[in-house]
């Protein structure tokens, strides 16, 4: 045989322990910075990712801890709400309508009615004049009060045909009766499904007067009986009184 053939390989193999060698597996480390190390498979290994402290609590502490802070959040709240303090009234301005009464009196087109020595307690607080200088229109003044009683009444008159304009402020169709204020007949009107009351007549040149709300009847005549005619001479700016907080 020739000494030229080549030598013989020898390999050596070494089995990777088993479970059955008495092998094991060691435990996930612990992260640096004081997380959990969540075991991750890898290609023919194991390995560990590091989680973050917050994280790991958010990832196990599960829907009860989300509960818990709902429901201390509506506890919180629902104390706010009692002891905040709280007011039902309404706050209304009053108002001063004593530049409106001035200029229906100097420049309106018929003979103006406004309230003189209303009894205390009555505020004005609303005041609105339409059609003054606009040419073939009527001209209409609304005063609103808050009544001694809390209610509300207003002042409603105008030039517009009482046929169109009386129904309208007293929305009602036809009287239900007439009432004597201080020795004047004034028709009474009713609303039931508006809970509206009115006193309204006509004067002998046109003019249209109606005094509607949800006060009743013997406080709308206190502000019927108040009305007066409007003198260019006598008419003066109304200072209001103090705006009532509640």
């Amino acid at each position: 045989m020739s000494d030229d053939s080549p030598a013989p390989t020898t390999t050596s193999e070494h089995p990777r322990p088993s479970a059955e060698d008495g092998a094991t597996t060691p435990a996930p480390a612990a992260a640096p910075d004081g997380g959990s190390a969540v075991p991750a498979a890898g290609a023919g290994q194991r390995g560990t990712v590091q989680v973050a402290p917050g994280l790991y609590k958010r990832l196990t502490s599960g829907l009860g801890g989300f509960a818990t802070a709902i429901a201390a959040c509506l506890l919180l709240v629902g104390v706010i709400f009692i002891i905040t303090p709280r007011s039902n009234k309404e706050l209304l301005p009053t108002v001063d309508y004593g530049s409106q009464e001035w200029a229906l009196a100097h420049s309106g087109p018929y003979q103006a009615w406004g309230p003189k020595g209303l009894p205390a307690g009555w505020r004005a607080t609303s005041a609105r004049l339409h059609g003054l200088g606009e040419k073939g229109k009527p001209v209409a003044w609304h005063l609103g009060f808050v009544t001694p009683s809390g209610q509300y009444a207003a002042l409603e008159e105008s030039n517009e045909k009482a046929k169109d304009y009386v129904p309208r402020m007293t929305n009602s169709k036809a009287a239900i009766g007439t009432r004597a204020v201080a020795g004047i007949t004034w028709d009474t009107y009713y609303r039931r499904d508006k809970k509206a009351n009115s006193l309204a007549r006509t004067l002998k040149d046109g003019v249209s007067i109606v005094v509607t709300g949800t006060a009743t009847y013997d406080e709308l005549a206190v502000l019927a009986a108040s009305l007066k005619p409007l003198d260019k001479n006598d008419t003066s700016i109304v200072t209001p009184a103090p705006t009532q907080r509640s």
